[in-house]
């Protein structure tokens, strides 16, 4: 008989999850798992707010400027000047590797368990932020857009699901599936597209959104009853759920490169000069070389507008967890406000204008800046080091990797966050 004494971490990531989602009338299941786990109330995601940036956090225990990834869309010049770039698409690792010579730059979860249990990974996210948990093939990773093994050798399987709930539950499926029946592994992770998927062309709290939460809430229940499974055989399992960040409504969407050229801070739409990369409801700027002089003017420029929350250039990047490198001048956050929409959930905030999502977001769910519910991430922690109880430190991201590491007794050198076991015992 096979001897299942093993410790584990079980993670599993809902996108876009606001916190307060997590209520017994909207998601009961994942209410109940909430009273029974740490919760971390005042948790948070990372600057910029956006899957992508997010998922190297999450994998890496570190910030952006640590990372390297600094948002869903970044800025390189391949030749002909500074050009805005897509990290979501299937073919940017391979693109950023080629460019720049390296993806993460800090190890991720599965590199620092490849010889001690390894990592499996089952993901519904987008590919951008799928290949960000393991761009390097130090897992078992199973994605609709490709499978392989350690070394990216071919993996058994495959993983042909569709980006919604549908896919969701197949991969969920497949987890649980992997989790009980294959060989124990130090890290699982399984990553839905839902509700983020949904939510960004949907009303907040409207009866689809809550459909679609009500489904997210089963899937959670359908890990939670897996991980009593594995307890009750005798391992010794961590079991956490997060999210990457949470939602808010769209207020409007700003186009940010014609107020630029309005302003006289950029030649005029088609140019290089100046480079706004947006993640929704935050953005970051790129200066070319003959234009790095305007990052204090720019960064001034946007404090000033109405639709601006706040903005950073140069060395004050790092209060978001930034740095000025590879043309990364400034970054700045949109402007919001806490009145509640027609279903009653709060938060409104403008958009940048983003050539990679051409579509008006009016009315919709969007994050990517420093909103106090599209910030406000989810995480939950049960097992061993953790009691039920809110938890009110000011964490982030970056302690979930920390965290996962302690609980199989492995270092988590050079992150920037730290364990969460560390102040329980």
């Amino acid at each position: 008989m096979r001897d299942y004494t093993v410790k584990r971490v079980v993670l599993m990531v809902i996108d876009g999850l606001r916190a307060d989602s997590v209520r017994p009338d909207w998601m009961p299941g994942l209410h109940g798992i909430a009273t029974r786990s740490c919760w971390f109330s005042a948790h948070r995601g990372v600057f910029p707010s956006a899957t992508r940036v997010s998922s190297a956090s999450i994998a890496t225990g570190c910030y952006p400027a640590r990372h390297g990834l600094a948002g869903n869309a970044i800025a390189w010049d391949e030749g002909d000047g500074l050009k805005a770039i897509s990290a979501g698409p299937v073919g940017f690792r391979d693109r950023w590797w080629r460019v720049t010579g390296h993806t993460l730059l800090v190890p991720t979860m599965a590199e620092r368990v490849a010889g001690t249990g390894g990592m499996v990974i089952h993901s519904n996210s987008s590919p951008g932020a799928a290949h960000m948990q393991d761009p390097h093939g130090h897992a078992l990773f199973f994605h609709r857009s490709g499978c392989w093994s350690p070394g990216f050798a071919s993996a058994p399987g495959t993983l042909e699901v569709d980006y919604d709930s549908t896919g969701d539950a197949i991969t969920t499926v497949r987890f649980c599936d992997y989790l009980l029946h294959d060989g124990p592994c130090a890290i699982n992770l399984l990553w839905i597209c839902e509700p983020d998927h949904t939510q960004h062309v949907i009303e907040l709290g409207s009866p689809e959104h809550r459909a679609i939460l009500a489904g997210s809430d089963r899937l959670a229940v359908q890990v939670a009853d897996t991980v009593a499974r594995l307890r009750e055989r005798g391992e010794e399992v961590l079991f956490m759920v997060a999210s990457d960040h949470g939602q808010e409504t769209c207020e409007q969407v700003i186009d940010v490169d014609a107020a630029l050229v309005a302003a006289g801070l950029k030649a005029n739409m088609g140019s290089t000069d100046v480079v706004v990369a947006s993640s929704g409801m935050g953005a970051l700027i790129y200066l070319a070389r003959e234009a790095r002089h305007r990052d204090q003017d720019i960064a001034l420029w946007l404090r000033a507008q109405p639709w601006c929350r706040a903005a950073w250039y140069g060395d004050e990047l790092a209060a978001v967890g930034q740095r000025p490198a590879g043309g990364l001048a400034a970054a700045f956050a949109m402007a919001g406000r806490g009145d509640a929409n027609r279903f009653g959930v709060p938060g409104f905030a403008y958009v940048v204008k983003d050539p990679f999502s051409p579509k008006d977001s009016s009315g919709l769910g969007q994050h990517g800046g420093m909103g106090p519910y599209e910030g406000a991430a989810l995480l939950l922690a049960d097992g061993p080091g953790f009691i039920p109880a809110k938890d009110g430190r000011a964490t982030s991201l970056v302690h979930i990797a920390p965290t996962a590491l302690k609980h199989l007794g492995l270092p988590a050198p050079d992150m920037d966050g730290y364990a969460l076991q560390a102040a329980l015992g």
